[in-house]
């Protein structure tokens, strides 16, 4: 069987680490890439666990040595993904999975051609303002940004694979792990015809959201 690298993403808040770390639970084919950061390590969090945590310069060293899949700037912080961390698990006979932002899958789209992309959608704007608010990480302006921000990524919804909504964790880790499978051609993008009018009131919430904070 092609081992694949799946690609999740979502607007910040809606869950694709969690549903990322949830998937190496329940299934022993897969390996988790870790990616580097150039932000400073929150508290809880592990070098090499959650993120590679890199000083700007050697981030930048090692983007000049073409030594990321991926990578991009958001909040003046620098992210990406390790070529290394990849070929490690697809070596092993693992599936890869990686959670990035839009860009980055952008760039993979360009650089890998066995990628599989899926979407995370949050259920409705209140639910991804609470799972912000719940990081503790959030003051408002950061918030409202990310909200603003929430909103413009939601239109790249077309691009990608698949697209699922996690309203419960449990339900969203099984629909990825049944993409993974092969299992879950009702959650392509192109057989959900009720996406774009979805995502279009997903976005007019969101933005409407964000100018009451």
């Amino acid at each position: 069987m092609r081992r694949l690298l799946l690609v999740l993403s979502a607007p910040s808040g809606g869950g694709k680490t969690t549903i990322a770390r949830k998937l190496l639970q329940v299934r022993n084919d897969l390996g988790y890439s870790v990616s580097a950061t150039t932000r400073a390590m929150r508290n809880g969090e592990q070098e090499g666990v959650d993120y590679h945590f890199l000083k700007r310069p050697e981030f930048e060293r090692r983007r000049e040595a073409h030594e990321f899949l991926e990578w991009a700037e958001y909040g003046g912080q620098l992210y990406g993904t390790l070529k290394r961390e990849i070929e490690g698990i697809l070596s092993q006979g693992r599936h890869a999975v990686l959670d990035v932002d839009i860009e980055g899958a952008r760039q993979i789209r360009r650089n890998l051609s066995n990628s599989l992309q899926v979407f995370v959608l949050p259920p409705s704007a209140e639910v991804l303002i609470e799972r912000l608010k719940g990081r503790n990480t959030e003051n408002r302006d950061l918030l409202r940004k990310r909200l603003t921000r929430a909103s413009e990524e939601l239109t790249a919804v077309a691009e990608y694979d698949y697209a699922i909504v996690n309203q419960d964790l449990g339900t969203a880790v099984a629909e990825v792990s049944d993409i993974l499978d092969g299992n879950a051609d009702d959650r392509l993008v192109c057989r959900q015809a009720d996406l774009p009018s979805q995502i279009e009131q997903l976005r007019r919430d969101v933005v409407k959201a964000a100018g009451k904070i």
